[in-house]
């Protein structure tokens, strides 16, 4: 019992740790300007304190002044990021919309730009990009509000991927075999690495169409979705056979040669080839519903898709005695079943065409999505090779199988909490994009969005993802005793312990590095994304060499901390230096325009 109260208190202590260092960090990190966007809209206000406003200057500058004040102000009065089309504008000030603002006005001072760690250009150079005064980090004002209605559905959707999942591994579990275990974890990770080669399509389609739903473009917005089922349809015909009749070739990328586990991975990665396609259709049918901003469409789907899934999973495995097969045949059901109600809404909200999908499109159409998606194909290619190698090295720690179930534990562990970081990434990926269209509102015909209003989006998304990457952190080490009760095997619970607490730290991390590459994606900065991952790849290769043999499974987790680490540097990058939405580019862009 000693032994149990000081383990409880060391949770405790490191759980509290991470909140009082995130609040610390937090603190730093606004200094630093990270901090979320709020702006005051009395242009007197602004004219005050605009450095070349005097009123001894020219009457022809004074006007070229006040028309770039003007110009500027139409970017941010957005009232709305779910709904274009209840944007407002208002010439006075809307306390409502940024209650949490930091001061009351616009500054476009060299002076503010400078506190924010960035060299940029002086009032004159910016020629109307103005460097927005921002308050506080998320404080629920109409901004936070309208990320949370859209998020929490997308954040359901993707929760009930893995706790699906951990009733998938409780009931494995249920048969005291950690081979068993190992090898479903073995297969579902070949059957993850393969279905990432074609993970572009859901990346690009929602960020095409957030872009077009935005214009208002209904028949761009169809292309796109067909054309991204077309294409999956294709890729589905090569994948779902060469995973079925190559599964021994496919599992020695994960499984060294003669290991046990195979004799339960190759059957489970069988069965589950054949959920590529309608795994595939699902994908895209989320993005395609997401990219309008219908985030709650999914999240019943998925719910009963999964739910199905649940109640097979003891009839599968137990009641017909199928085994970890039984698991895999639970699986594809509940894909096939999200596939057909997929394309049954996409066909009645008029998102797709049965013509569109039987024809091949044109080049001219569909080159958006292919070069896209030949961008991200190396950041997928980077992340497959990553987790694969993760699969290997821990699979050859030891031949019992222990420390691969141990590792699938941790994983789950990450995963619960990583949901919803997750989800806030692909959120940023239709936000950032349909906030970056500058467009005149059709019913109040104010101009709305533009890249000012973007990087405001953005900068309160990043806040967030920090937020709750502490946040989170700090709840899994707290529920750590309830997610080692899922098996019955000690040996198991003791190997995963520290990884499930290195998972847990890594979501400060996380929270941060998910939302910055949403938002890569949504800027269309694809080959930076990926240039970004494939370093974080090289990173954590050298992490995977170096410190399992050390420290066995938890070295494992430790090359997990630097290639996060490494892709955070990548986002600080993007952000801050040369990204559609630093200031250095927003302000150069103005100029031009």
């Amino acid at each position: 019992m000693t032994g149990v109260r000081r383990s409880k208190t060391k949770r405790e202590r490191t759980a509290t740790f991470l909140v009082l260092g995130g609040i610390g960090l937090l603190g730093n990190l606004t200094n630093s300007g990270v901090r979320c966007f709020a702006i005051g809209n009395n242009e007197k206000h602004h004219m005050r304190h605009h450095p070349n406003s005097s009123t001894n200057a020219p009457l022809s500058k004074r006007r070229r002044q006040n028309s770039i004040i003007n110009n500027s102000n139409n970017l941010y009065h957005s009232k709305s990021l779910a709904n274009p089309s209840v944007v407002g504008h208002t010439n006075g000030h809307d306390d409502g919309m940024y209650p949490c603002r930091g001061g009351h006005a616009l500054r476009a001072t060299r002076q503010a730009g400078s506190a924010d760690g960035e060299n940029i250009p002086d009032a004159s150079a910016m020629d109307g990009a103005k460097k927005p005064e921002q308050g506080l980090w998320p404080c629920m004002d109409k901004m936070d509000k309208e990320l949370i209605k859209i998020s929490l559905p997308v954040i359901g959707n993707y929760a009930i991927g893995p706790l699906i999942g951990a009733v998938d591994l409780f009931w494995v579990n249920r048969m005291g075999n950690a081979l068993a275990v190992a090898g479903q974890a073995a297969a579902n990770q070949v059957f993850s690495s393969a279905f990432w080669f074609v993970s572009f399509l859901p990346s690009v389609t929602a960020t095409l169409v957030a872009k077009q739903h935005a214009k208002g473009n209904k028949e761009a917005t169809q292309d796109a979705i067909c054309q991204a089922l077309f294409v999956g349809f294709f890729i589905a015909l090569i994948g779902t056979p060469a995973m079925f009749f190559r599964a021994d070739g496919a599992l020695s990328s994960v499984l060294p040669k003669g290991a046990p586990a195979m004799a339960y991975a190759k059957p489970y990665l069988m069965i589950r080839a054949f959920a590529f396609l309608p795994s595939l259709i699902s994908l895209v049918g989320f993005s395609a519903f997401r990219g309008i901003l219908d985030t709650k469409t999914p999240v019943k789907i998925s719910a009963f898709a999964n739910v199905f899934n649940a109640l097979l999973d003891p009839i599968m495995i137990f009641t017909l005695a199928m085994g970890v097969p039984g698991a895999a045949m639970a699986t594809l059901a509940a894909e096939v079943i999200s596939a057909l109600i997929y394309l049954g809404l996409l066909r009645k909200k008029q998102l797709i065409s049965w013509g569109k999908l039987v024809r091949p499109p044109s080049w001219a159409s569909l080159k958006p999505l292919v070069k896209g998606g030949a961008a991200l194909q190396l950041r997928n290619l980077s992340l497959n090779l990553t987790f694969l190698a993760v699969a290997r090295v821990t699979q050859s720690i030891d031949q019992s199988g222990v420390a691969a179930a141990a590792h699938a534990m941790a994983i789950q562990t990450f995963q619960i909490g990583g949901i919803v970081l997750l989800a806030l990434s692909t959120v940023a990926q239709i936000m950032v994009p349909n906030a970056m269209v500058e467009r005149v509102d059709e019913e109040t015909k104010a101009s709305v969005g533009g890249l000012m209003h973007a990087k405001a989006t953005a900068n309160r998304l990043m806040g967030w993802g920090f937020v709750l990457g502490c946040a989170l952190g700090s709840l899994q080490i707290l529920l750590l005793p309830a997610m080692f009760k899922a098996t019955p095997l000690q040996e198991v619970r003791d190997a995963a312990k520290l990884p499930a607490v290195i998972a847990s730290v890594l979501q400060i991390i996380n929270g941060l590095v998910f939302i910055g590459e949403g938002i890569m994606i949504g800027t269309g900065s694809f080959l930076q994304l990926s240039l970004s991952t494939l370093t974080a790849t090289l990173g954590c290769l050298w992490a995977l060499w170096f410190f399992p043999p050390k420290v066995g499974l938890t070295g494992v987790w430790l090359g997990f901390g630097v290639f996060n680490l490494i892709r955070l540097a990548g986002v600080y990058i993007h952000q801050k230096i040369n990204g559609p939405l630093s200031l250095r580019k927003i302000a150069a862009k103005v100029k031009t325009t």
